[in-house]
């Protein structure tokens, strides 16, 4: 993934006096739509700080305000990413090339001696701009956004290392009261940076909280990679890594510990049985980082037997992430199963936690004909613009099932309410995440990220996600069958974890509704 520094000329200036350096400081699309005059904003240090003490620097940007329509928001956005994955994310930089309107902003600080403070400095200046001219509250949660940038460069001025003025750069984030708005800084940006085609260097190891205890567990691991081969499995418990406790630690700060350089190694104590039921114990293993393919998509093929003795196909696909190649590697999945004589399916998005907004929406395309609105999206200045296909045919007509837990966060959720309010699927499972909210991600000119909050997005029949998420049909327990599960299974000569799981078997049981229904086509 080739990434371009936000202002790849921004040169720092030390003068008494303060200069104006010209900045290019490009944004997303539609926001701000109509704003054509250009105004001014003076920034200054207060005045117990005098010229001896540092030097002054005055920056003037050309802030470019781009129109378009709704579509384009989307197609800008190249990452939304909830931290729950130890093995995976990816950041990437979105530029409009043809602005509309401009505004000039002055702005004066203090700089800095201490030279790599001086350097986040200039970052803080170039995230402070991307929040004032995209984020989506423009009341910046009830506060002076631009009395805030002059708070907090007075208290980094006197810092002496680059920790602790990205420190007071996160402070100054955190007074938004956005959590998914935040800056990641260039250390911990390497740590976890994933190219566009997919590989990943890390262990291979996806992490959440459990809701109950707030301890780390193991949502899953990738096939073939260094967890999955030391024996790690869903539900066992992170205790340490690298000989470091985790208690109170997140799940994103511990992705990081995990995440680094193919070729070296971290060490990871876990406790296993605790959450399976199976007998606990302690392992301690030491896990090789390696350059890891992630497949977005493992499928197989189910043969069932309906309530009226006749064998069927139900094509089984889960969806681990929503990146770029998602869309073409689930329609080629799709193709294939059809001419394999698959007659429905079961799409699986539990523990999915995101990735690409344009990919799950190009999934949701997969799935629907017509011109239905496959989301909403709601700017900072609270217009709705739908997002609507054109002309679109589906791959298949076949009936679906969508599978959908706690962990199916964010494109999962878009996914899921566009083919369920637009009557194209039943959703079996659990409440999802509820995060509903689109958010871009800039590498900055000092190789550090910036994830922004630019917009909500509501479901197609304008169901808010955000905070509450989308609640399935039905829920996913046994006991809701008709028949007992061993009846289900009876004829089966060998029953895999996948014909055992209760919410697979509550989704072929929908689907047989469905096609004793005549909606199977």
């Amino acid at each position: 993934m080739k990434m371009e520094p936000l202002c790849p000329n921004f040169d720092l200036l030390k003068s008494s006096i303060p200069t104006s350096i010209p900045l290019s400081l490009h944004r997303f699309s539609r926001l701000n739509r109509g704003f054509s005059k250009k105004s001014s904003v003076s920034i200054v240090p207060f005045a117990s700080y005098n010229h001896n003490h540092g030097h002054n620097q005055a920056v003037k940007k050309e802030v470019p305000r781009p129109q378009s329509d709704g579509h384009d928001l989307i197609k800008s956005l190249t990452k939304g990413f909830v931290g729950f994955a130890a093995a995976a994310t990816a950041l990437a930089s979105v530029y409009s090339d043809s602005p509309a309107f401009a505004e000039s902003l002055t702005v004066a600080f203090p700089v800095s001696r201490a030279q790599e403070v001086n350097t986040v400095q200039r970052t803080l200046v170039e995230a402070w701009g991307l929040i004032r001219e995209t984020f989506v509250d423009p009341t910046f949660n009830h506060q002076d956004w631009d009395l805030k940038l002059q708070q907090t460069m007075v208290e980094m001025f006197p810092l002496k290392s680059a920790d602790a003025a990205y420190g007071k750069i996160r402070g100054m984030l955190s007074t938004l009261g956005d959590p998914f708005t935040r800056i990641v800084s260039p250390k911990e940006y390497q740590s976890f940076r994933i190219g566009s085609d997919g590989n990943l260097q890390g262990v291979g190891l996806f992490i959440s909280v459990e809701p109950k205890s707030g301890h780390l567990v193991v949502l899953s691991c990738i096939d073939g990679s260094p967890a999955a081969r030391a024996g790690i499995h869903e539900g066992d418990e992170l205790i340490e890594i690298n000989g470091q406790r985790l208690d109170g630690v997140d799940s994103e700060a511990a992705a990081q510990r995990l995440r680094g350089q193919a070729g070296t190694a971290v060490t990871v104590k876990l406790q296993t049985g605790k959450y399976s039921g199976s007998d606990s114990s302690i392992k301690e293993v030491k896990l090789p980082r390696e350059v890891i393919r992630l497949s977005p998509i493992s499928s197989t093929v189910i043969p069932h037997k309906t309530p009226d003795g006749r064998l069927t196909k139900t094509g089984y696909v889960k969806l681990l992430t929503f990146s770029q190649t998602a869309a073409i590697d689930m329609e080629n999945t799709i193709q294939e199963m059809e001419n394999q004589g698959v007659q429905s399916y079961i799409l699986d998005l539990r523990n999915n936690p995101g990735g690409l907004v344009k990919a799950g929406l190009d999934v949701a395309r997969i799935w629907l004909d017509g011109n239905e609105t496959l989301v909403n999206t709601v700017d900072r200045e609270g217009h709705m613009s739908p997002i609507n296909m054109i002309n679109g045919h589906a791959v298949t007509h076949d009936s679906l099932v969508v599978l959908v837990n706690e962990g199916s966060a964010s494109a999962s959720e878009i996914l899921a309410g566009a083919l369920h309010d637009n009557g194209r699927a039943i959703l079996v499972g659990h409440k999802t995440f509820g995060k509903g909210k689109i958010q871009s991600v800039t590498e900055l000119h000092d190789g550090s990220a910036l994830f922004v909050t630019v917009a909500k997005y509501l479901s197609p029949s304008l169901h808010d996600i955000d905070q509450v998420g989308i609640m399935p049909d039905i829920q996913c327990t046994p006991d809701m069958l008709n028949s007992p599960k061993e009846t289900l299974i009876k004829d089966r000569s060998s029953v895999s974890s996948l014909e055992a799981d209760s919410c697979v078997m509550v989704a072929e049981h929908e689907l047989d509704i469905q096609e004793s229904k005549g909606t199977a086509s």
